[in-house]
């Protein structure tokens, strides 16, 4: 934090400024000039943060376009809520988590028309990510007990129509909807500061601009910060390689400049999952992930807002990914401990069995199969998969496992104690057979007695393996005023002048996560602050 003394130069100034230029901050900038307010964003790379490297799943529901045309003609807000309920525990109010459910639709045809592409192509089963066919599809726990008991199920998960991992996509439709706006967006630039007045109100930023006039160093910043992006999603010994020399760059060869903000500064610059420190700090038993976003999720948006008494909550919670569906007969199988116990019902969404793995000694999982799951998996893979899904399948169905004639010999061969995984599977086999309902309530569509041998073990530990990864991202952030996104203290005060949304603040997805809720929270969030601020007088 620096106090502005009065004498020291602005290079420029708008009414509303934004630290980082994703999903949050696009969403807050766009909102915040329709609004009719001159916008500046500062983003440390070219934009797009881990939205533009996600999916681009947008979870929305209670009666959506994109719903209807697939038949799902009985959603309502109702029933979103109800299911919501229970993936936030409380992390938001009601009040507020029954607007996110009844703004759903109006915030999914807000992004059409920015040019976000969507289609009501229903998915034929239960998926961790539908193929090129298919862009609605069930992207949470929305089947599986509790969750089917409280309300009635329906796919939420709109992706948004593109080829492969469409997150591209839909943060393209916003970077171009952002460029018709006119909104200043300063790329290579990576804030240092809050600046505040005398009383403690936020006026402005500082930072650090990549030099403009060392146009090879700036053009290979560029290059090191996009390839060290895609890297760092698929193997993270190469990507860290490069964060050096970015680092290097911006602090060798980088100018100060100061922006003053008229009505507010909003934070929106993503997660913590890169910056060791703090993931030791707050949740030590991520550590060993593969983590999910760019290294501008530093948690340098959330020190900013602490450094002018911004309070934190919902830290030690992280998303961390388990998916070995598709092929979708591998829920089939029983996700065991170290102690032979089975862990969780297999058709959870692969965010909640994740919660569930971190929950055992050293983290550690494994999904058992038989020769039969395994026939079928391999059958089920070109029709089921998409390419990073493929890479996965035949890494786990080539040596990314371990082989046992019986499964006393496997649990031998793998670390589990024998006497738990017998006792696992003999009471998931009899249950089976004598018809009785699934000890974790699963199907009886997925519930099949694992009796042909030799047994296979895949390890779904969370700890790094070149062809599983078990990606990780962080949930929670700064505190802030649910109706405005304003940043507040320990006191619950807001700070004057400060602003933050995505995964910056604490927000619908900090307690739990299901695919697209994110993004949606940060469409939600994002579009709030940008409304709010847009809106406050200001400064003097």
């Amino acid at each position: 934090m620096k106090v502005h003394n009065g004498s020291e130069r602005w290079d420029g100034e708008a009414d509303v400024v934004i630290v980082g230029f994703g999903a949050a901050g696009a969403s807050a900038a766009i909102e915040a000039a329709d609004n009719g307010a001159q916008v500046l964003v500062v983003e440390r790379f070219d934009g797009g943060g881990a939205t533009a490297i996600s999916g681009g799943i947008y979870y929305a529901g209670g009666g959506t376009t994109q719903q209807k045309e697939a038949g799902v003609d009985y959603d309502t807000p109702s029933a979103m809520f109800d299911y919501l309920k229970h993936e936030t525990s409380g992390v938001v109010s009601d009040e507020l988590l029954e607007d996110f459910c009844d703004r759903s639709v109006e915030n999914l045809q807000w992004l059409e028309a920015l040019g976000v592409p969507f289609e009501g192509s229903m998915a034929p089963r239960k998926t961790s990510y539908p193929t090129n066919d298919y862009y609605l599809y069930y992207s949470g726990n929305e089947l599986a007990p509790p969750y089917k008991d409280a309300a009635e199920p329906a796919p939420r998960g709109h992706r948004t129509k593109g080829r492969g991992t469409s997150g591209k996509v839909f943060f393209k439709a916003l970077e171009k909807a952002a460029r018709k706006r006119r909104i200043d967006v300063r790329r290579q630039t990576i804030v240092s500061s809050l600046i505040t007045d005398d009383s403690g109100t936020v006026i402005g930023i500082e930072c650090r601009e990549v030099d403009p006039r060392a146009k090879v160093l700036r053009h290979l910043h560029r290059v090191l910060g996009s390839s060290n992006r895609k890297w760092n999603l698929y193997y993270r010994p190469i990507g860290r390689l490069m964060d050096a020399p970015i680092r290097r760059i911006e602090a060798a060869h980088s100018v100060v400049r100061r922006y003053r903000a008229r009505k507010g500064v909003i934070l929106a610059a993503g997660g913590f999952v890169f910056n060791r420190e703090m993931l030791k700090q707050h949740a030590p038993r991520y550590l060993n992930g593969t983590g999910l976003g760019t290294i501008g999720d530093d948690g340098s948006g959330i020190r900013l807002g602490q450094s002018v008494g911004g309070s934190t909550d919902r830290m030690d919670r992280v998303s961390a990914w388990r998916f070995f569906n598709p092929p979708i007969v591998m829920t089939e199988g029983v996700l065991v401990n170290k102690e032979g116990e089975r862990i969780c019902n297999e058709t959870l969404y692969g965010a909640k069995i994740g919660e569930h793995i971190a929950d055992q000694t050293d983290v550690s999982a494994y999904l058992v199969i038989d020769s039969r799951m395994l026939a079928d998996a391999k059958r089920q893979v070109p029709e089921q998969t998409l390419w990073f899904q493929r890479l996965q399948t035949t890494y786990l169905f080539s040596v990314g496992h371990k082989k046992g004639a019986t499964a006393e010999e496997l649990a031998r061969r793998t670390g589990i104690d024998p006497a738990g995984l017998a006792r696992t599977l003999e009471q998931y086999n009899d249950d089976r057979r004598a018809g009785r309902p699934d000890a974790m309530g699963k199907d009886p569509a997925h519930v099949t007695p694992l009796v042909d041998g030799p047994f296979y073990a895949i390890d779904c530990s969370i700890r790094i393996q070149a062809g599983f990864p078990c990606p990780v991202l962080t949930l929670g952030g700064l505190t802030v005023d649910e109706w405005t996104g304003a940043v507040t203290g320990d006191d619950g005060v807001p700070i004057p002048g400060l602003y933050a949304a995505g995964r910056n603040a604490v927000g619908i997805c900090s307690e739990s996560y299901v695919s697209g809720l994110s993004i949606a929270d940060c469409v939600y969030s994002g579009r709030r602050a940008g409304a709010v601020v847009s809106r406050d007088p200001g400064v003097a």
